[in-house]
């Protein structure tokens, strides 16, 4: 199996013995690691009792036009050398071998196995060997018995009836990331504002950003988004695990994930860190957050390449990345979470703390954040300093149990309403879905069209308005959008104000 981006093909292995001295060939656009691969096949052959050829031999790797990269092609290689040289009598044609060799015979990790499971059972192969640490990930896939192997010679006694394997079944069982309890809202002092505010993020799946002094609890907020989001249906887990997979951060034990993303990369990372990279791109952070939380903290201080490059695929869901060996598309349906300080100092605005910036400092700061880039975001907010009543208080918040239910309530809503049109919620509604389904009512329509007129905006701020109006709508159970549900979508545009007044 191969693996180009997300995308798996079957490649097939082909090996002829032919006269003269002994000598390895592997053919089919190789990489270094596939070309050395012959080295570990050649002693793994030898240390579990087998013989290797002493005769000239030819591997041709199929599709000879498509690059061949990594170690994955170790465990097939040994095997076709062996069938062919009638070592083993077994049928294989319904098999597939994906596993990198130590030279003792020893089948290795290796990433993207997931992915590869699911195109052999498309491609109509019935039984799979794999390493035994990528068994779990590879069970999900029905359709297709898994066999996991710690040694190539476990694949050998199972193919000649010897010591049949246990196939690997799901049990249901998966791990979450991160493993341990979720945070909860309930351990949150005060912020009303705020928690609803990620209420209706969550409901309906939009970006947000927060802007506050230090210590208001942004990131605080920020991290316990997850616990309020829906709970991930299968398909969804299974195309997150395989990005994990590809990315090779797929944590030992996990068989699926079933908790949603939360990936809080720090604002040094660079443009490709982000979006993906290598010479055959790996998944990145927009990316692992797919079906989760891209959590961007201190976002003024992120490079200003790192933050542009997230203007196509917040609005696409998908991230393209163009190299020289070829084109790959990663999908990165991820909400985008935000925590700024107003100003460099943190304080501006503060009620009782002086700002010690510069005249001219906090509109400098704010405006590292692009025009384009802040039209994206359909909630944004000013989260104030708590009160030391409201940190002191023993009586505990509203927990994210409750908040969850009032979520699953609106999503169940939005469910009905989309079903059929491949939408997921209401952030995720194209101009034409927007026209259709965000109806405000005719008091509704002109409040918009005064409030349109007094603060310019664009037609994308236009239409996330009318979304986020829907999304409030929908935890009312209201079927019509209000005018109350216009103010308070428009009151969500609080850094346009922000701006305006520093």
């Amino acid at each position: 199996m191969g693996l180009y981006g997300i995308e798996s093909y079957m490649v097939g292995i082909e090996v002829d013995y032919g006269q003269g001295l002994p000598k390895i060939e592997i053919v089919g656009l190789p990489d270094t690691a596939v070309s050395e691969s012959k080295n570990r096949v050649k002693s793994a052959i030898k240390n579990i009792g087998f013989s290797f050829p002493a005769s000239r031999v030819t591997i041709n790797l199929s599709p000879a036009d498509k690059r061949k990269e990594g170690p994955v092609y170790d465990l097939p290689i040994l095997m076709a050398i062996i069938k062919a040289g009638y070592q083993i009598q077994c049928n294989l044609d319904d098999c597939a071998f994906i596993g990198e060799l130590s030279l003792d015979g020893l089948v290795r990790h290796v990433n993207g196995a997931l992915p590869m499971v699911i195109r052999a059972k498309e491609s109509g192969i019935k039984r799979v060997f794999v390493p035994k640490s990528n068994a779990l990930e590879c069970s999900v896939v029905e359709g297709i018995e898994v066999y996991a192997i710690e040694s190539v010679r476990e694949a050998i006694d199972h193919l000649t009836g010897e010591k049949p394997l246990e196939k690997e079944v799901y049990n249901g069982a998966s791990a979450d990331i991160p493993s341990g309890p979720m945070p909860d809202f309930s351990d949150v002092m005060g912020q009303q504002e705020a928690k609803y505010a990620l209420e209706i993020a969550a409901a309906g799946g939009h970006n947000i950003l927060m802007c506050g002094p230090p210590g208001s609890g942004k990131s605080m907020l920020a991290k316990r988004l997850p616990s309020i989001l829906p709970d991930m249906t299968f398909e969804e887990s299974l195309r997150t695990t395989e990005l994990y997979s590809i990315a090779g951060v797929l944590p030992e034990g996990v068989s699926l994930i079933s908790r949603r993303p939360f990936r809080s990369p720090h604002h040094t990372v660079s443009p490709a860190g982000l979006t993906g990279g290598g010479a055959i791109p790996r998944p990145g952070e927009i990316s692992l957050a797919h079906n989760g939380v891209l959590f961007l903290d201190e976002l003024p201080e992120f490079s200003r390449t790192a933050m542009e490059v997230l203007r196509q695929p917040m609005e696409d869901d998908k991230i393209t990345i163009s190299r020289a060996s070829g084109s790959v598309t990663y999908p990165c349906s991820a909400m985008i979470v935000c925590a700024m300080n107003p100003c460099p100092c943190g304080f501006y605005g503060h009620p009782k703390r002086k700002c010690t910036c510069p005249e001219g400092a906090a509109k400098r700061y704010l405006s590292k954040i692009s025009g384009p880039m802040l039209d994206r975001i359909d909630i944004q907010i000013e989260v104030p300093p708590v009160d030391f009543d409201k940190l002191s208080s023993k009586v505990k918040g509203e927990s994210s149990a409750e908040i969850k239910k009032r979520v699953n309530a609106a999503r169940q809503i939005q469910n009905e309403r989309l079903k059929g049109t491949g939408i997921t919620c209401n952030a995720k509604m194209d101009p034409a879905a927007t026209k259709l389904y965000c109806n405000p009512t005719p008091k509704a329509m002109v409040m918009l069209e005064q409030i349109f007129e007094k603060l310019d905006f664009s037609a994308r701020a236009y239409d996330k308005v009318l979304r986020v109006a829907r999304t409030i709508a929908d935890l009312e159970g209201k079927t019509d959008i209000l005018p109350e549900h216009i103010a308070q979508a428009v009151q969500f545009r609080s850094l346009d104000r922000l701006l305006r007044r520093s």
